[in-house]
């Protein structure tokens, strides 16, 4: 029953497959949503507060680990912690004039430090991240040995404008074993004045050396409201509708939320439930018009999102089926479908049903099988699961 396990738990982002949607491949120049430019951070107050004493107290740890689902703001808070300790850790506006701490970690954007930031050019602060491959249109799927070579150089010079230097890692979970045991090497000699800052999706990948010699801290989803906020900052032209909709498909990530916004994935979300929903009296018509959707070659994103939806979908209503407790009804109608579905068969056929769907979904981003017959496989797996 380690599928029902899986499923029990709450399901987060980050957990299941995980899409390669179309911000995630862009370099970061061309990013609206890049957190070395984001200056709003929602929902992490006690992360922000807890950095703040650490910094008024002197006792700032040479390492520290921000562990979390993706897109719930790890990364801004990385940037947001290197903006306010390379102006000066509020002498220059990071905390108010006279000490003020109600502003937590936040720096003006038009600060000359933090535009410099925003820009890639300050002299005491490197990244490193997932290079951009330009002939493969997308992000190398790991940070290798060649990407952090330099950081213990780095972080052993002199400051070039007499503070600290720091290191921001994005993500630590992608490194390679050779590059994550050159950071630790640099984690186990660290030098003075001399920062590094992990953000980690899956800390548990991490060597345990390197997450024995951080300090962590754990950053929640956000709240609903707090999703609908920012996406109304982000995305002003976006009704209130679909800001309340995208943040129940975002489960407490706003980088989920901007990505499904990104590749349409409220509509292709609607689509799928309606379709789901007519089941087992199928509209073949319907079926065969989403599923062509999916087929062009440059649909690998729009695939992507299709099916972790599908994989989210089911997984809640196998979980209503297990639990009792009916889920949050993103668009009108999935929770009637959920009940029908779960009363047609008992709970074992249905993990047996969603575990083979997400194996045909699997192979055919892996093997770059039929995007369209996969689907109508997917579809048909349900229709005929209802009617037995």
């Amino acid at each position: 029953m380690n599928g029902l396990f899986w499923l029990l738990r709450p399901i987060l982002p980050g957990r299941g497959p995980e899409p390669n949607m179309a911000k995630d491949d862009l370099p970061a120049e061309e990013n609206p949503f890049e957190p070395r430019r984001n200056d709003a951070l929602l929902g992490h107050e006690e992360a922000e507060k807890t950095i703040l004493d650490a910094w008024n107290s002197k006792r700032m740890h040479h390492a520290w680990l921000l562990c979390g689902p993706k897109g719930v703001g790890k990364a801004t808070l990385a940037y947001r912690m290197a903006r306010f300790i390379l102006s000066g850790g509020g002498e220059n506006g990071g905390a108010g004039l006279f000490g003020d701490q109600n502003d937590g970690l936040y720096v003006d954007p038009e600060d000359p430090v933090a535009r410099r930031i925003a820009g890639g050019g300050h002299g005491d602060l490197k990244v490193v991240e997932r290079q951009y491959d330009d002939k493969k249109k997308r992000l190398q799927g790991e940070i290798t040995v060649a990407n952090v070579r330099t950081v213990g150089n780095f972080m052993s010079k002199t400051s070039a404008e007499g503070g600290w230097r720091i290191v921001i890692v994005d993500a630590a979970d992608e490194l390679n074993r050779n590059a994550a045991n050159a950071i630790l090497k640099v984690l186990e000699e660290p030098p003075a004045n001399a920062m590094m800052i992990l953000v980690a999706h899956h800390p548990g990948r991490l060597l345990p050396t390197i997450r024995s010699r951080c300090r962590r801290l754990n950053l929640g989803p956000l709240e609903d409201h707090q999703v609908v906020d920012l996406l109304g900052r982000y995305c002003p032209d976006m009704d209130l509708g679909a800001r309340d909709a995208l943040s129940g498909l975002a489960e407490g990530s706003i980088g989920r939320a901007l990505q499904l916004h990104d590749v349409g994935g409220l509509e292709l979300y609607t689509d799928l439930v309606n379709i789901i929903a007519a089941l087992p009296n199928a509209d073949v018509a319907a079926q065969h018009k989403f599923a062509e959707r999916f087929s062009p070659a440059d649909k690998d994103a729009a695939f992507a999102t299709i099916t972790e939806l599908m994989h989210w979908w089911l997984a809640r209503m196998i979980r209503f089926a297990a639990t009792g407790q009916p889920p949050r009804e993103v668009v009108d109608g999935e929770l009637p479908a959920m009940q029908r579905m779960a009363a047609a068969q008992p709970l074992d056929q249905w993990l047996e049903v969603w575990e083979k769907i997400n194996e045909l979904m699997g192979a055919t981003r892996g093997l770059h099988l039929d995007r369209k017959q996969a689907l109508l496989n997917a579809f048909f797996m349900l229709e005929e699961t209802m009617r037995t």
